[in-house]
């Protein structure tokens, strides 16, 4: 994963403490209560190595830092220590098939894998050829990993931020539910908790309903990082709106517009469903609802971007209704189709920025381009991990208005 080690005029929005936390409380100061769950041990597969150090970075500073209430007692035994990484690897034969084998014990460990299934930087080689890991590559190295632990770990919990095959969740005709079933096959090999960011459609947790599954979405993150983008944002209904490019992402731009008190619109797809274009039916037209939004800045928040078609037909929808600076909130910034076609758009004044997560491989030419923007999630990642390893309570991540409420009260924003 690329995290901003790039000289660039692309800002890296670092998700900085203690405003990460309630209040001004800082996270050493957190989990001071319960015992761990056992020994922390941290397994970033080879699509998440630079994250993996980040978040164990964060965790053993915090830990050092940390006097526990139960700092003698015989279950701390291995809490603080400089490194919570489980070496493992997960090699590739001649023939394309692979293994996994871990080099750290993990007997009686917290275990906690993190993989990102989008990181198609990661090769090997088949049959004298170069090939890019795919999704598909990256599960079955992480089942191999899980079944390399042989059942040994005390728990084990995977954190996925970009759920596999989660565009599949529902069947329409006589189709695969892959992302269904590669729930199911986690918790079978003993997975008790999936953790993921923006599930394409958070009920896919149907599919496991006894199970541990979290959906986190960074709103918080996308707030500040608005903020330090553009120094003079103002939230109020006068001058903001937050649209969602189509009704599938309603409830996110719902959610983001009653948290700063601003108007929400949405566009909807107007299809001909006589023809079928690639496997689909070719949209005709984005039909905006919402008041108008002339003179006013708007963010348009989706959980990711693809080829980038749809942000880009939106915002210069947005700019023929005369919106004043458009901002590209999402999740995950695939870019599928390349960069050609944001460098035009924002030449052309369609787009004032682009933000971001690290949460999948971010392309490095990316950090070359001054309108795009990274929030860095490493440390919410290591605050997850840290607390669910205490057993605690994720509530106020999962729900982060109170976090919100303090940021925009330091900046001026006053609540009503």
């Amino acid at each position: 994963m690329q995290t901003g080690s790039y000289d660039s005029a692309a800002t890296i929005v670092d998700d900085d403490m203690p405003e990460e936390i309630t209040g001004t409380m800082a996270a050493s100061n957190l989990n001071l209560d319960e015992l761990p769950v056992g020994n922390l041990g941290i397994i970033a597969l080879a699509s998440s190595t630079e994250m993996g150090k980040k978040v164990n970075d964060h965790i053993v500073q915090w830990r050092e830092e940390r006097e526990h209430k139960h700092h003698a007692h015989p279950q701390m035994h291995g809490y603080v220590r400089d490194n919570y990484l489980i070496r493992t690897e997960t090699p590739r034969f001649g023939s394309g098939e692979g293994k996994a084998t871990i080099f750290d014990s993990i007997r009686g460990n917290d275990i906690f894998l993190l993989v990102d299934v989008c990181n198609y930087s990661v090769t090997y080689t088949l049959r004298g050829k170069v090939n890019r890991m795919s999704p598909d590559d990256y599960f079955i190295d992480l089942e191999r990993i899980i079944a390399a632990i042989g059942g040994k770990a005390r728990r084990l919990n995977v954190i996925m931020p970009y759920l596999y095959e989660s565009r599949q969740d529902r069947r329409t005709a006589r189709e695969s539910l892959d992302c269904a079933q590669a729930l199911k096959d986690l918790v079978r090999m003993g997975v008790e908790n999936i953790i993921t960011f923006e599930a394409h459609d958070p009920r896919i947790q149907n599919a496991i309903p006894l199970s541990g599954f979290e959906n986190f979405r960074p709103v918080y993150q996308f707030i500040k990082g608005l903020y330090r983008v553009a120094p003079d944002f103002n939230v109020s209904p006068e001058h903001l709106m937050i649209v969602s490019p189509d009704e599938a992402g309603t409830n996110r731009a719902i959610y983001m517009a009653n948290v700063l008190g601003v108007d929400m619109g949405m566009f909807y797809k107007r299809k001909d469903y006589t023809q079928i274009v690639d496997g689909k039916n070719p949209v005709i037209a984005h039909e905006f609802l919402g008041s108008p939004v002339e003179g006013k800045d708007v963010v348009i928040i989706d959980d990711m971007i693809s080829s980038g078609d749809t942000a880009l037909d939106i915002a210069r929808e947005l700019k023929d209704r005369k919106a004043k600076r458009i901002f590209i909130c999402a999740t995950f910034g695939i870019f599928s189709a390349g960069l050609d076609k944001f460098d035009k758009a924002h030449k052309k004044g369609i787009f004032h920025s682009i933000l971001t997560t690290n949460l999948t491989y971010q392309r490095p030419e990316l950090f070359t381009r001054s309108y795009y923007h990274s929030c860095d999630l490493s440390k919410f990642l290591a605050l997850i991990i840290d607390t669910l390893n205490h057993d605690g309570s994720l509530s106020n991540l999962l729900d982060p208005v109170d976090r919100i409420n303090t940021f925009l009260e330091k900046k001026g924003v006053k609540r009503s």
